[in-house]
């Protein structure tokens, strides 16, 4: 990266999939402190750029071309000041920001992006699921279905599901139907749990739970034809919930007392407290009466 020659800067902020609440400490503190905010406001709420402080100028961008909204951008920086360019998500997903950075890279712009929460993360948080269950999914693939934008080659959506892995689905609700008969050609058994998660983090959210045979017509009895992101998996199988799973599905080793990591050897009894007690110590923790606190030693 070279070394910048414009006296401002740029923000590229991610500010998660809607709801306010999901901004991060850092992204708020830039939105209240810049003097310029871009922000995509088909995607992002209004009370979201509502945090920028009195007097600044905000642009909607949802009407704004690329060219349009690096040239409002390089003229503020020109003139010394800070830009917030706001997207929804986070902008490392779909964000279109490669191509904003290229240009930054080129006028020599300082510029810093700053994550935001994915909508595919908040969606599972709605869900309550884990989308790396153990011994049912352990790979999450984040996609597309092809469409207007071509995929590259060995990522069409029948080459990943042939993975039989959690499949994130970005952008492509209203290709539904053929993406249930893909799935279910590339392996995918049909009543394998899939939901559709519109609008998630916003009022209006709605939540859609099916199979691959089912979801196509449920979401097209919704009439949901945009900002839906689409979950397909054992992962996202709410009969995981169950407490009675417990006797039919894998968990964690994280918690087992049969599993030795670096602060915790398996065993019961005393001779394993005294273990972990060794090891707490070991990784610089002081050890009370039934819990252990970590005492910085300035070299953590």
């Amino acid at each position: 990266m070279t070394t910048p020659s414009q006296p401002g800067r740029l923000y590229g902020v991610g500010v998660g999939p809607g709801d306010p609440e999901l901004l991060t400490v850092k992204a708020q503190r830039v939105l209240q402190s810049v003097p310029v905010i871009i922000y995509a406001d088909s995607l992002v709420p209004e009370e979201i750029a509502g945090f920028a402080k009195p007097g600044a100028i905000i642009y909607g961008s949802k009407e704004m071309a690329l060219p349009e909204i690096m040239e409002v951008t390089l003229q503020a920086v020109s003139e010394g000041k800070t830009v917030a360019r706001i997207q929804s998500g986070d902008p490392s997903l779909y964000g279109a920001t490669l191509e904003q950075m290229r240009i930054l890279e080129r006028e020599r712009v300082d510029y810093e992006i700053i994550p935001g929460v994915s909508a595919a993360f908040a969606a599972a948080a709605v869900l309550k699921a884990e989308l790396t269950v153990p011994e049912v999914s352990q790979t999450v693939i984040m996609t597309r279905a092809e469409g207007r934008v071509a995929m590259p080659e060995g990522e069409s959506l029948i080459d990943l599901a042939r993975h039989g892995s959690t499949l994130v689905i970005f952008l492509s609700v209203t290709r539904m139907f053929r993406i249930a008969n893909q799935l279910q050609e590339a392996g995918y058994p049909a009543d394998t749990p899939v939901a559709v998660a519109y609008r998630v983090g916003w009022p209006d959210q709605q939540i859609i739970r099916g199979t691959l045979t089912d979801i196509a017509e449920k979401v097209r009895d919704a009439k949901i034809t945009l900002q839906a992101l689409i979950i397909v998996g054992k992962a996202v199988d709410p009969n995981l919930l169950d407490p009675a799973s417990d006797e039919r599905v894998a968990v964690s080793h994280l918690y087992s007392d049969e599993y030795t990591h670096l602060y915790r050897r398996a065993g019961q009894g005393d001779h394993a407290a005294a273990d972990r007690t060794e090891l707490y110590e070991a990784g610089g923790y002081e050890v009370q009466p039934e819990r252990a606190v970590h005492t910085s030693t300035g070299d953590d």
